[in-house]
């Protein structure tokens, strides 16, 4: 696996070290041994984690500034806060997830691959935001919510000047389209759109950055799940 990971980010142009490559490769052998306990991902062959897990989380470090605070939302089995942390050890990053044995997953991960800067916490996104509020440099999500839904989970949680990164595969305009007046209404403003193309696994990922120009209007996140059940339109 090393000889691979090395392969594959130099190819789209993200330094690694020797010792980032031993970071994922422990981080892979214990995402295989914890998953057949807990089920926390459904990609566990080594080329399929290496492409969409690995190399997919870290496609946005270079786009996050020095020494950033970032508060990564819905982080499962660590992604992409944790290959992010990897590959850039500046960065203070916070893991939030709503199931406590994924945090617990988080910790003993954390600790065995001797990170720093980093914590792993147990909260809803809603309940977290209202003790957090407009704390953070960047926010970021992968695979949790659709635009709309996820713009009230994350943009109260970043500073004004902050940016947020959402992690995409698809449907993206379509998306984007539904999610302007959220965007809009929470205080941000669409920064750009990053596609690449992972041709050696036949898909594609994207990153969607939105820029925080306004601060968030204090009634939001709404709780009670309406965020998801009813998002802003």
């Amino acid at each position: 696996m090393k000889v691979k990971l090395k392969e594959v980010f130099n190819k789209y142009n993200l330094e690694i070290s020797d010792i980032q490559i031993n970071q994922f490769q422990t981080y892979f052998n214990f995402l295989v041994q914890e998953n057949q306990k807990f089920n926390l991902t459904a990609i566990t062959e080594e080329n399929e984690v290496i492409y969409k897990h690995f190399l997919d989380s870290c496609l946005a470090a270079k786009n996050i500034k020095n020494n950033s605070a970032v508060v990564d939302v819905g982080s499962g089995a660590g992604f992409p806060g944790i290959p992010l942390k990897i590959l850039r050890p500046d960065l203070k990053i916070t893991l939030l997830d709503s199931l406590q044995k994924r945090v617990n997953f988080l910790n003993q991960l954390i600790g065995l691959l001797g990170l720093k800067d980093i914590v792993a916490v147990h909260s809803r996104a809603e309940d977290f935001a209202n003790i957090n509020r407009e704390k953070f440099d960047y926010a970021t999500s992968r695979a949790v919510a659709q635009i709309n839904t996820l713009s009230e989970y994350l943009l109260p949680l970043v500073k004004l000047g902050g940016q947020v990164i959402m992690y995409k595969s698809q449907r993206v305009q379509e998306e984007l389209e539904q999610g302007k007046n959220s965007i809009s209404t929470l205080g941000g403003k669409l920064r750009d759109i990053q596609e690449t193309k992972l041709a050696e696994i036949d898909a594609s990922r994207t990153l969607v950055f939105i820029d925080k120009i306004k601060s968030t209007p204090i009634q939001y996140p709404r709780g009670k799940n309406l965020p998801k059940t009813k998002p802003i339109m």
